[in-house]
């Protein structure tokens, strides 16, 4: 049975930012281990949010429900200073980071569809989408502002308090007011500290609610090392390179909820809004079903019906005579597809061969039992 979270702990606490090794070259927290030590230290839920990426979700999903957690279902994107579809670097930034949650299965649906179409529209040097895209798809989704990488504390930085405060107000927006948080992290930065006291006071101006996070990239400490390796790969350098991009220290990991309460003790609803967050947010998913497009066939059939209605239309320009052996054959065959619950899945090969063809597309001949199926033939 999944853990219930206790909103009356004030040491509770739950991890939204998170790198598995999927973040590839980048996380150092195995997924198995990941869960096993949140379940270790009490934690009632944990999310999945790697780079730009969401090939980890369904392991994840798996090991939580396997170990009695709650999964929390989201993806660290990359955001482009202007147009996703702009190729090309802004003030020498090609993109920026925020953290996406799947609040419920339509912001798992959108946060698919982000993920996916960085990836095919705004790929440069990473898979990028904007703020135009994120309006388009943000139903269900609660944003974080994410760590000193995202667009809103790189303004901070860059002493542009009054554009960073208009774009705190524009996710605002685009999420609604209760699904942006102003994320604040405590690594021993000083630009950390900067960039939180800066945060703070726009929380306070216009009532955007804070959350903690550590952006874990490893489980213990003493795996810093670890993930100094993988970075070393990454980068294409060696331990010893003075100039390579490593981490300022070894802070980014999986820390107790005691932990992040001594860091974070001065902002308690920084804190009390992770497991608020947590419990918003309840994806499920469904194995073992065919989850296949409802091919459109004409009124009053059903996909078995008309896939019938094919082959019996077709079969005697495949053959010269129609013998009670071919006939027996065909029924049976159409017989196992319909208890596969399969003839949608005929149609749809059939449509898409039939427009392959007719657009000049070479098309094999099938595989397997297919290229000796009396259905196929009469599809052909």
């Amino acid at each position: 049975m999944i853990k219930e979270i206790d909103t009356r702990s004030n040491e509770q606490f739950v991890h939204l930012h998170c790198h598995t090794e999927y973040s590839l070259l980048d996380g150092a927290s195995r997924i198995k281990d990941l869960v096993r030590r949140a379940k270790e230290l009490g934690m009632p839920a944990i999310a999945i949010t790697d780079h730009g990426t969401m090939y980890g979700v369904i392991d994840f999903y798996k090991e939580a429900k396997k170990q009695g957690i709650k999964p929390i279902i989201g993806c660290e994107v990359y955001v482009a200073p202007r147009s996703r579809l702009e190729k090309s670097a802004v003030e020498g930034e090609s993109y920026y980071h925020l953290v996406l949650l799947a609040e419920n299965e339509i912001g798992y649906r959108n946060l698919i569809e982000l993920v996916s179409r960085g990836h095919s529209e705004g790929f440069y040097y990473k898979p990028r989408v904007d703020r135009e895209i994120l309006a388009r798809y943000s139903d269900g989704i609660i944003c974080l502002s994410a760590c000193i990488a995202g667009e809103i504390p790189a303004l901070l930085l860059k002493g542009n308090y009054e554009g960073a405060e208009n774009l705190a107000l524009e996710y605002r927006n685009i999420f609604g007011p209760n699904n942006f948080f102003l994320e604040i992290q405590d690594h021993n930065m000083p630009e950390q500290k900067q960039v939180n006291a800066s945060l703070v006071k726009i929380s306070q101006k216009t009532g955007i609610g804070l959350v903690a996070t550590n952006d874990l990239h490893y489980i213990e400490r003493n795996d810093s090392e670890c993930h100094d390796v993988l970075l070393c790969i990454q980068m294409g350098k060696t331990v010893d390179d003075p100039g390579r991009m490593r981490f300022p220290n070894s802070e980014f990991y999986l820390k107790s909820p005691q932990e992040m309460a001594e860091l974070f003790g001065e902002f308690p609803e920084a804190l009390t809004n992770t497991v608020s967050i947590a419990e918003r947010c309840n994806v499920e998913f469904t194995f073992g079903r065919h989850l296949l497009p409802e091919f459109p066939v004409p009124d009053g059939l059903s996909a078995e019906h008309y896939l019938r209605q094919l082959c019996h239309d077709k079969i005697p320009e495949r053959y010269n005579e129609t013998t009670e052996e071919i006939s027996k054959r065909l029924d049976y065959e159409l017989s196992i597809i319909e208890k596969m619950g399969f003839s949608g899945y005929f149609l749809i090969v059939w449509d898409f061969i039939n427009y392959a063809r007719q657009d000049g597309v070479p098309v094999g001949p099938g595989r397997g039992s297919a290229a000796g199926s009396i259905v196929a033939i009469c599809l052909e």
